[in-house]
């Protein structure tokens, strides 16, 4: 029988596995080239995932619109794996990954790219499909006063009761694409402030879970794949993730022949175990392991977490280590110091 995971222990193991992969990414930024800067996050990621005490199993990973080379749904990672390694002293993983969430944030030297890992123990996010997904996300104070079916000002009315204040008070994020004109113009009409990102939803979605950040909520479609590693942030930050999955062209406001015929997808989905394509997800469906763990560092700056520094003796990195099993919520400031024991430490 496999042991039981640890989940305390091992986000130690999977900080350093974002840090190595922010660190590669980092080294790329502003050169433009996002397909590079994915690579070299996503081969530092697997390089150190392969080290981490665990039989890990990929459930969300680079996916085929990423023509990724490496950590594809189902491989299997960790020194579980190795040969002679005994399965039965090492935890049974899943893992969802997003090496560089924000390829082109961090190529353009933009804010907000980071590297992020979501873990839990077998069974515990959800083998979601690499496809858009419709999305609500609101803070531990908006919990279970949102519905992502009700209208847009409905659910803004909701949010500003929990919070204390007005509607004008509020400010949401939204993806800035086509596919959201309606979505922007119901915000609007309903007096909330918008701001508008290029990329990164995941980060995005975290500050509207996060008291300070002086946003309240995330609206609109985005990443499937992004939408589990949301729900295993929302898990340990006491937030909640709405969300339904969405293929249908009309709705994403693209070309048809740009998205798979919807057969495909459903078949697609029937092999994940996905029966309902129109089920509306909450946080527990969406990750609903016992224990959770979220790992995020920053690539580029962020509303939350700094961009990888480099000087000469080193790096320093910026981290968010979160488990649901210890309820600690921790942000870690690393100096990973390079050469001998003459080198000067810059804070």
């Amino acid at each position: 029988m496999a042991q039981e995971l640890n989940s305390v222990n091992i986000s130690l193991d999977f900080l350093s596995v974002c840090e190595a992969a922010a660190i590669a990414a980092a080294r790329t930024m502003g050169q433009g080239d996002r397909k590079y800067s994915d690579h070299v996050a996503v081969e530092a990621m697997r390089e150190k995932m392969d080290a981490v005490p665990m039989r890990g199993r990929i459930v969300i990973g680079e996916g085929e619109r990423d023509e990724a080379p490496m950590l594809f749904i189902g491989e299997e990672v960790g020194a579980g794996f190795h040969d002679g390694a005994d399965p039965e002293e090492f935890p049974e993983v899943d893992i969802a990954v997003d090496p560089l969430e924000g390829t082109n944030l961090c190529a353009l030297g933009a804010n907000n790219a980071i590297a992020v890992l979501a873990a839990s123990e077998r069974g515990g996010l959800l083998n979601a499909p690499d496809i858009y997904m419709d999305k609500i996300v609101v803070g531990p104070s908006s919990r279970g006063a949102i519905d992502i079916d009700a209208p847009v000002k409905d659910n803004l009315k909701a949010i500003a009761r929990r919070l204390s204040r007005d509607i004008e008070d509020l400010t949401v994020i939204v993806l800035e694409r086509s596919r959201h004109k309606k979505l922007i113009g119901d915000v609007r009409e309903a007096g909330a402030r918008i701001r508008l990102i290029s990329d990164g939803d995941l980060s995005a979605g975290i500050s509207a879970a996060v008291a300070g950040t002086n946003i309240h909520a995330l609206m609109g479609i985005g990443g499937a794949p992004e939408g589990v590693l949301t729900a295993a942030a929302m898990k340990c930050l006491n937030g909640e993730i709405q969300a339904r999955l969405v293929f249908d062209h009309e709705r994403l406001g693209v070309d048809k022949a740009k998205v798979p015929p919807a057969n495909e997808v459903l078949a697609r989905l029937r092999e994940m175990g996905i029966n309902d394509p129109n089920k509306v997800y909450d946080t527990n469906d969406l990750a609903p392991g016992r224990k959770v763990i979220f790992v995020a560092t920053g690539v580029t700056d962020g509303a939350l977490l700094k961009g990888v520094r480099f000087f000469g003796a080193g790096r320093r990195t910026h981290s968010l280590v979160m488990t649901t099993e210890s309820r600690h919520i921790r942000f870690v400031d690393t100096v990973h110091v390079e050469g001998g024991p003459d080198t000067v430490i810059r804070f």
